[in-house]
């Protein structure tokens, strides 16, 4: 009778059941490697690097090609200079006006889960 039960025992790699069901759970499998590599910051940072290159190149192009000077109105003050310029610094102005948005919403989500989280400490 003993027998079958040592033959278990000896093919598998799991120790054998407790009498009482305690035994411990089998350990967690190894977790799996991404496909592809890992991700360091340096190659974050050279493929940024690239993205900004390339965006760079892009934009002296825009410039190159509509250099022709404008006039420009705005708040009663008048300027004269490259279209190319006058459209970056709009993209400009409107980029820094999305971040003052964006930041003022995640101050005020952080600021509502600051109160979550005294409320529920209170508790």
């Amino acid at each position: 009778m003993t027998e079958p039960a040592a033959q278990h025992a000896a093919s598998s790699a799991l120790p054998p059941p407790s009498a009482n069901g305690s035994a411990p759970p089998p350990p967690p499998a190894p977790p799996a490697q991404q496909h592809g590599g890992l991700r360091s910051r340096i190659s974050g940072m050279r493929t940024g690097l690239i993205a900004a290159a390339l965006a760079l190149a892009v934009a002296m192009i825009f410039i190159i090609q509509n250099a022709r000077a404008v006039s420009i109105s705005f708040l009663g003050a008048h300027l004269r200079l490259s279209l190319a310029v006058a459209l970056l610094f709009a993209a400009i102005a409107g980029a820094l006006i999305m971040a003052a948005a964006g930041t003022a919403r995640i101050t005020q989500l952080r600021r509502i889960m600051r109160r979550d989280r005294r409320k529920l400490q209170a508790r």
